[in-house]
């Protein structure tokens, strides 16, 4: 039997035999050897393959480089990007004068050429070969005269340079295509722009739409470290021969062979993807938040992204809002200039734009400090190294532009300020410091306090179980409550709190909701009633109160607390603080007015408002967020209940993953456990999950399957109703996508008016990711990639759960009762 990775590779095959009919694979193009529209040009070990393609649904022909082991075919490099050919008549060949041309087999005038100054009598022997790392060469006598690589398009590939030669004056940087089926120059390049201190940007035309940033000894400043993989080497040099950022990768026993790209989209999004299980996997892509967008804020003041204010922009220190972005000095005319003026430091930035900024290489951060600290105009330093120590002096004069913050990573900004400001920081500062130490002394004395109490306790307990003779003790310890997955394992009794999560006072919680008002309830869950507040500032809230007599609650409530405390993210819904006050606990959120999304989708007259590309929006930010969980948050985390009533909207209805008090923390490299104590809901769970009690990150993406065959159908998966052989919705589409018809599934409200490939497409993607085997079920990296790519999906094998009165498994059966009840949430059956 040919396995999958054998059938793509012969489909592969077959489709280039009927494209190409020749098919003859050259080594090299020489003034004999010409390269005609049907054969390719293979590198030594056939990484790489130069040959005539047509993009996407496009007929014309161009000449491209493309990675030749993979069955997706990746085009990385095209030459005649704005000159295409429309029929399969052309040929690549080296012309008299030595280069390399593009021209069709009834005309000799070039239409895209290499254009090189050769030797006259060494024209004949020039000879173009295409390199393993993917470089096309042109070389005359052994010297290489032309390369692919300092021409690229829009991806970079490892060991590709992109900057400046000053020797040449060959500036290399990356373009957008124009479409998927248009390789033609786009809109947004990426570029190292070496005016001022050299820096990364992306470009929409002649505007900056995104800044990558300056290299900070270990990265660009804009690129986070939790980005960078550990298979890549990124490498800046900045000389008087050349000011150029590269990659390369090296390999490990894991992943022998590494291959990678990095490209500039349409859209103007940079994209690092590896290529893993047979399809791109995305690493990372930027911009992704507001904060990245260039000059978000004004001048003088820096975006952070946990500002509660709308605009997310705050002041430096030493200046007052002007309006909503922009900020000035507090005291005009006030100098500072040998005035005992200092500096106050921000830490965890994303440093200003450089580009009018002043580099020392030899300088330390005292001789820096110094520097800016004797030239008047001087308005901000900071070290040209990320590393602690490190020799290198950046400094600004006049506005400070583009600067941000992250959580736990950046650099220190020092802002220059007057005598005044600086007292007021430093007053601060020092009782911030007596207030730490007081702190420390005082949570010494309390952890000295537990352990004799501990030790005692301990002892008497001992005596008395001895006295006992055996007797069961088990009720002394059950008053000890723990995280079951919290790696602090710290007890939320109101004396040993999590300093990661804002504290509020039980008495504004009251004010705001009006005393827990029966007008103010929005619901009732498991862990207790839900109620709509009103801060004194104007903020809506949502205080989720735990109810005194829920023990399943009070579990949810702490493991909420400690998930939602570490995870940021604009496709999780964001948690303001928590109240703890004797019995009471509360969790306070962000009020999202549009409610969840089952009360859109199942509603067919709010239904009715989501076209199919704001359901596409909602579908792809639901991905966005689990992919985030899975990988990208600072902690692995499994859901475990993901389903529509789970998925807030915000004011434009974006999806806001919510409700984390079911969900898992599993180690960095662990994708899978089991447990006991099975919890969920019906409808959404994965088949291992509900009938064996093992959960995985495929479990969550079971769920995300159901729910994106919802958001396509409008109707809800256990609660569909067909007189055929299925008993759920799922099996509904999958009876439909066997006969060729999977199209009738689509909610009628959408009137037709959607792309019919893109939401064949989203079909496809949900029968893959409920798959009844959680091994056949795509990682939630690779439904991103395939939501946001046209490309080559694998066919969907039959889902779980399909069939009338039984559970189509080897692994368990159930009745159509208990899997047709979407409504109802599990917590703790116990699992097999």
């Amino acid at each position: 039997m040919m396995n999958p990775a054998e059938g793509n590779t012969s489909l592969l095959l077959l489709s280039l035999l009927l494209v190409c009919p020749i098919c003859a694979s050259l080594d090299t193009i020489t003034p004999d050897q010409p390269l005609k529209d049907g054969q390719l040009l293979l590198s030594n070990q056939k990484t790489f393959a130069l040959g005539f393609f047509s993009p996407g649904r496009s007929s014309h022909r161009y000449v491209g480089i493309w990675f030749n082991q993979i069955t997706e075919q990746t085009v990385v490099w095209v030459a005649n990007r704005d000159a295409p050919l429309n029929d399969t008549s052309g040929v690549l060949s080296i012309n008299s004068e030595g280069n390399l041309v593009l021209h069709t087999q009834n005309q000799t005038t070039p239409i895209w050429s290499t254009n090189v100054s050769f030797s006259v009598s060494f024209t004949n022997n020039s000879m173009a070969k295409l390199l393993d790392m993917g470089n096309l060469i042109l070389v005359q006598q052994d010297s290489q005269r032309w390369q692919s690589f300092d021409y690229p398009t829009n991806t970079l590939l490892s060991f590709m340079k992109l900057g400046l030669d000053r020797r040449t004056g060959l500036n290399r940087f990356l373009t957008s295509w124009k479409s998927k089926d248009d390789p033609g120059i786009g809109n947004y390049s990426f570029r190292v722009v070496t005016t001022g201190y050299p820096q990364a940007v992306t470009y929409m035309g002649r505007t900056i739409s995104w800044r990558a940033g300056s290299w900070t000894g270990l990265r660009l400043v804009g690129i986070l470290p939790r980005m960078l993989s550990n298979y890549f080497n990124n490498s800046f040099v900045n000389n008087q021969d050349e000011t150029t950022l590269m990659y390369s990768t090296f390999s490990n026993s894991a992943d022998p062979k590494v291959i990678s790209k990095l490209v500039v989209d349409e859209s103007g999004i940079i994209r690092r993807s590896l290529w893993q299980e047979n399809t791109w996997a995305e690493i990372w892509f930027l911009p992704q938040e507001l904060c990245d967008k260039y000059l978000h804020c004004g001048p003088n003041s820096y975006c952070d992204p946990h500002n509660l204010v709308i605009s997310k922009c705050e002041c430096f220190p030493g200046f007052e809002p002007k309006s909503s972005r922009d900020c000035m000095r507090e005291k005009q005319g006030v100098s500072m200039c040998n005035n005992g003026e200092g500096f106050v430091k921000l830490a965890h930035m994303k440093l200003p734009d450089t580009s009018t900024a002043q580099a020392d290489m030899s300088l330390s951060m005292k001789e820096c400090e110094q520097k800016c600290l004797r030239n008047c105009s001087c308005m901000a330093y900071a070290s040209t190294n990320e590393s602690e120590g490190g020799i290198g002096c950046l400094t600004w004069q006049g506005d400070l532009v583009d600067a941000r913050t992250y959580p736990d990573v950046g650099q220190d900004l020092y802002i220059r300020v007057d005598a005044v400001v600086l007292a007021q920081h430093a007053k601060k500062n020092g009782l911030t410091q007596k207030k730490r130490m007081l702190a420390i002394l005082g949570v010494s004395v309390a952890v000295m306090f537990l352990l004799i109490v501990s030790v005692v306790y301990c002892f008497v307990m001992k005596k008395k179980k001895e006295m006992r003779h055996g007797t069961n003790s088990d009720s002394a310890d059950s008053t000890l409550t723990y995280f079951e997955d919290s790696p602090s394992r710290k007890d939320l009794d109101g004396t040993r709190r999590n300093s990661n999560l804002p504290l509020f006072d039980l008495r504004i919680i009251i004010a705001a909701t009006d005393n827990f008002s029966i007008a103010n309830k929005l619901g009732q869950g498991g862990f207790g009633p839900v109620y709509k507040g009103l801060l004194q500032n104007r903020m809506e809230i949502v205080v989720k109160r735990l109810s005194k007599c829920s023990g399943q609650g009070i579990e949810q409530f702490k493991t909420e607390v400690v998930l939602i405390a570490k995870l940021q993210h604009r496709n999780l819904v964001r948690i303001l603080g928590c109240c703890i006050h004797k019995e009471e606990k509360m969790l306070i959120y962000e009020y999202l007015p549009n409610k969840s999304l089952d009360s859109f989708i199942f509603d067919e007259t709010k239904r009715s408002c989501l076209d199919w590309v704001k359901r596409f929006e909602i579908i792809c930010g639901i991905a966005r967020g689990i992919l985030y969980l899975h990988q990208d948050s600072r902690l692995r985390i499994i859901h475990r209940d993901l389903k529509a009533s789970n998925v807030l909207l915000d004011n434009a209805l974006n999806p806001k993953i919510s409700d984390f008090g079911m969900a898992r923390i599993v180690g960095g490299d662990q994708i899978e456990a089991n447990t006991n104590c099975i919890v969920g809901t019906f409808g959404y769970m994965s088949p291992e999950y509900a009938m064996q009690g093992l959960f995985s990150i495929k479990s969550d993406v079971y769920s995300f399957g159901v729910l994106l065959l919802e958001i396509i159908t409008g109707k809800k998966n256990s609660s569909y109703h067909h007189d055929g052989p299925s008993a759920n919705l799922i099996g509904h589409v999958w009876d439909l996508w066997r006969e060729d018809n999977s199209m009738k599934i689509v909610d009628p409200l959408l009137d037709e008016a959607y792309p019919a490939n893109e939401v064949s497409r989203c079909i496809q993607i949900g029968l893959l990711c409920v798959q009844e085997h959680a091994t056949d079920r795509p990682t939630m990296s690779t439904v991103v990639f395939m939501l946001g790519n046209d490309t080559h999906l694998p066919s969907p094998k039959q889902p779980a759960f399909i069939l009338m009165g039984t559970y189509n498994s080897t692994n368990g059966s159930t009745s159509a009762a208990s899997n047709s009840v979407n409504e109802i949430t599990l917590s703790k059956i116990d699992g097999r």
